[in-house]
Protein backbone atom coordinates (compact mmCIF):
# COMPACT_ATOMS: atom_id res chain seq x y z
CA UNK A 1 0.00 0.00 0.00
CA UNK A 2 1.20 3.18 -0.78
CA UNK A 3 1.30 6.04 2.12
CA UNK A 4 3.06 9.03 0.51
CA UNK A 5 3.94 10.28 -2.95
CA UNK A 6 6.47 12.78 -2.93
CA UNK A 7 6.82 14.17 -6.91
CA UNK A 8 6.18 16.96 -9.69
CA UNK A 9 2.60 18.05 -10.16
CA UNK A 10 2.02 17.42 -14.04
CA UNK A 11 -1.44 19.16 -13.83
CA UNK A 12 -4.82 17.54 -14.30
CA UNK A 13 -5.84 14.56 -16.23
CA UNK A 14 -9.03 14.39 -18.41
CA UNK A 15 -11.05 12.71 -15.69
CA UNK A 16 -10.23 15.42 -13.44
CA UNK A 17 -7.20 13.65 -10.79
CA UNK A 18 -4.13 14.95 -10.22
CA UNK A 19 -0.97 13.46 -12.31
CA UNK A 20 1.79 12.75 -10.10
CA UNK A 21 5.17 12.41 -11.47
CA UNK A 22 7.42 10.11 -9.23
CA UNK A 23 10.83 8.95 -10.39
CA UNK A 24 9.62 8.17 -14.44
CA UNK A 25 6.39 7.06 -12.98
CA UNK A 26 3.25 9.25 -13.56
CA UNK A 27 0.27 8.61 -10.87
CA UNK A 28 -3.03 9.46 -11.30
CA UNK A 29 -4.32 10.57 -7.99
CA UNK A 30 -7.60 12.31 -7.13
CA UNK A 31 -7.38 15.05 -4.78
CA UNK A 32 -9.64 17.87 -3.27
CA UNK A 33 -10.42 20.52 -5.77
CA UNK A 34 -8.48 23.07 -3.77
CA UNK A 35 -5.10 21.01 -4.43
CA UNK A 36 -5.41 21.21 -8.30
CA UNK A 37 -6.26 24.80 -7.55
CA UNK A 38 -3.13 26.06 -5.80
CA UNK A 39 -0.58 23.79 -6.44
CA UNK A 40 0.95 24.77 -9.43
CA UNK A 41 2.18 22.68 -12.81
CA UNK A 42 5.66 21.91 -12.45
CA UNK A 43 6.01 22.47 -8.82
CA UNK A 44 7.34 19.70 -6.31
CA UNK A 45 4.27 18.48 -3.85
CA UNK A 46 3.68 15.54 -1.09
CA UNK A 47 0.51 13.70 -1.15
CA UNK A 48 -0.62 11.59 1.67
CA UNK A 49 -2.50 8.98 -0.44
CA UNK A 50 -5.53 6.44 0.58
CA UNK A 51 -5.31 3.52 -2.15
CA UNK A 52 -9.28 2.45 -2.85
CA UNK A 53 -8.76 -1.32 -3.87
CA UNK A 54 -12.27 -2.44 -5.55
CA UNK A 55 -13.01 -5.96 -7.82
CA UNK A 56 -12.73 -3.71 -11.10
CA UNK A 57 -10.15 -0.70 -9.87
CA UNK A 58 -7.93 0.20 -8.04
CA UNK A 59 -7.76 4.28 -7.00
CA UNK A 60 -5.60 6.55 -5.26
CA UNK A 61 -6.69 9.92 -3.48
CA UNK A 62 -4.06 12.14 -2.15
CA UNK A 63 -4.13 15.00 0.50
CA UNK A 64 -1.67 17.93 1.38
CA UNK A 65 -2.13 16.83 5.18
CA UNK A 66 -2.35 14.30 7.58
CA UNK A 67 -5.92 15.41 9.18
CA UNK A 68 -7.24 15.70 5.40
CA UNK A 69 -6.35 12.50 5.10
CA UNK A 70 -7.81 11.47 8.40
CA UNK A 71 -11.18 12.78 8.13
CA UNK A 72 -11.12 11.38 4.32
CA UNK A 73 -11.07 7.96 5.90
CA UNK A 74 -13.59 8.85 9.08
CA UNK A 75 -15.94 9.99 5.67
CA UNK A 76 -15.60 6.73 3.85
CA UNK A 77 -16.78 5.03 7.37
CA UNK A 78 -20.21 6.55 6.71
CA UNK A 79 -22.34 3.70 5.14
CA UNK A 80 -23.20 4.79 1.83
CA UNK A 81 -20.63 7.11 1.58
CA UNK A 82 -17.67 6.06 -1.00
CA UNK A 83 -14.53 7.59 -1.46
CA UNK A 84 -15.54 9.70 -4.49
CA UNK A 85 -18.79 11.14 -2.40
CA UNK A 86 -16.29 11.77 0.60
CA UNK A 87 -13.97 13.67 -1.81
CA UNK A 88 -16.90 15.34 -2.81
CA UNK A 89 -17.72 16.48 0.89
CA UNK A 90 -14.41 17.61 0.97
CA UNK A 91 -14.16 19.62 -1.99
CA UNK A 92 -16.71 22.28 -0.54
CA UNK A 93 -15.04 23.63 2.67
CA UNK A 94 -12.03 22.79 5.13
CA UNK A 95 -11.57 20.15 7.09
CA UNK A 96 -12.45 22.03 10.20
CA UNK A 97 -15.84 24.05 8.93
CA UNK A 98 -17.43 20.37 8.03
CA UNK A 99 -15.41 19.18 12.01
CA UNK A 100 -17.94 22.43 13.47
CA UNK A 101 -21.18 21.33 11.60
CA UNK A 102 -21.16 18.17 12.61
CA UNK A 103 -19.99 18.39 16.05
CA UNK A 104 -22.63 20.91 15.74
CA UNK A 105 -25.21 18.43 14.40
CA UNK A 106 -25.99 20.79 11.14
CA UNK A 107 -27.06 18.56 8.99
CA UNK A 108 -29.04 21.08 7.60
CA UNK A 109 -25.80 23.06 6.62
CA UNK A 110 -24.31 20.20 5.35
CA UNK A 111 -27.05 18.87 2.85
CA UNK A 112 -27.09 23.46 1.80
CA UNK A 113 -23.13 24.04 1.74
CA UNK A 114 -22.04 20.97 0.55
CA UNK A 115 -24.45 19.65 -2.26
CA UNK A 116 -25.33 16.34 -0.69
CA UNK A 117 -28.28 14.55 0.44
CA UNK A 118 -30.46 15.50 3.40
CA UNK A 119 -30.66 11.70 4.22
CA UNK A 120 -26.83 11.30 3.56
CA UNK A 121 -25.80 14.63 5.83
CA UNK A 122 -28.07 13.22 8.70
CA UNK A 123 -26.49 9.63 8.38
CA UNK A 124 -22.96 11.77 8.19
CA UNK A 125 -23.53 14.04 11.30
CA UNK A 126 -24.91 10.38 13.24
CA UNK A 127 -22.33 8.45 12.56
CA UNK A 128 -19.56 10.99 13.18
CA UNK A 129 -20.68 13.32 15.44
CA UNK A 130 -19.47 11.22 18.63
CA UNK A 131 -16.54 10.32 16.81
CA UNK A 132 -15.56 14.08 16.85
CA UNK A 133 -16.39 15.06 20.49
CA UNK A 134 -18.68 17.73 21.82
CA UNK A 135 -15.41 20.01 22.07
CA UNK A 136 -15.70 20.91 18.11
CA UNK A 137 -17.67 24.33 18.21
CA UNK A 138 -20.41 24.55 15.48
CA UNK A 139 -20.32 28.77 15.10
CA UNK A 140 -19.58 29.74 11.11
CA UNK A 141 -21.47 27.04 9.64
CA UNK A 142 -25.37 27.88 10.06
CA UNK A 143 -23.90 31.28 9.18
CA UNK A 144 -22.49 30.27 6.15
CA UNK A 145 -25.05 27.87 4.84
CA UNK A 146 -27.55 31.14 5.09
CA UNK A 147 -25.17 33.27 3.48
CA UNK A 148 -24.87 30.83 0.54
CA UNK A 149 -29.05 30.43 0.39
CA UNK A 150 -28.94 34.18 0.48
CA UNK A 151 -26.69 34.34 -2.27
CA UNK A 152 -27.87 31.57 -4.57
CA UNK A 153 -31.31 33.55 -4.14
CA UNK A 154 -29.48 36.82 -5.17
CA UNK A 155 -28.85 34.95 -8.90
CA UNK A 156 -24.99 33.61 -8.22
CA UNK A 157 -23.98 30.17 -9.44
CA UNK A 158 -23.85 27.83 -6.04
CA UNK A 159 -20.08 27.01 -6.90
CA UNK A 160 -18.93 30.61 -7.44
CA UNK A 161 -20.97 31.26 -3.90
CA UNK A 162 -19.33 28.45 -2.02
CA UNK A 163 -15.75 29.63 -3.42
CA UNK A 164 -16.38 33.18 -2.24
CA UNK A 165 -17.46 31.81 1.05
CA UNK A 166 -14.21 29.63 1.31
CA UNK A 167 -12.05 32.42 0.09
CA UNK A 168 -13.72 34.34 3.15
CA UNK A 169 -11.31 32.16 5.65
CA UNK A 170 -12.93 33.42 9.14
CA UNK A 171 -13.62 36.72 8.25
CA UNK A 172 -17.25 37.14 9.85
CA UNK A 173 -17.50 33.91 11.23
CA UNK A 174 -20.71 33.05 12.75
CA UNK A 175 -22.39 36.65 11.26
CA UNK A 176 -24.60 36.33 8.42
CA UNK A 177 -24.45 39.62 7.67
CA UNK A 178 -20.73 40.32 7.47
CA UNK A 179 -20.41 36.78 5.67
CA UNK A 180 -22.77 37.83 3.30
CA UNK A 181 -21.34 41.65 2.67
CA UNK A 182 -17.78 40.13 2.65
CA UNK A 183 -18.81 37.41 -0.34
CA UNK A 184 -20.99 40.02 -2.09
CA UNK A 185 -18.22 42.19 -2.20
CA UNK A 186 -15.64 39.41 -3.50
CA UNK A 187 -18.02 38.09 -6.16
CA UNK A 188 -18.93 42.01 -7.65
CA UNK A 189 -14.83 42.49 -7.76
CA UNK A 190 -14.82 45.21 -5.04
Amino acid sequence: MIGKLTGVFGGASVEGAALLEVGGVGYSVRVPLPVVQSVKQGEKVSLYIHTAVRADSIELFGFLTEEELAFFKLLTGVSGLGPKSALGVLNGADVGALKRAIAGGDAAALHKLFGIGRKTAERIVLELRDKLGAGEAASGMGADAEALEALTALGYRLEESREALKRLGSEGAGDVRARLSAALRQLSGN
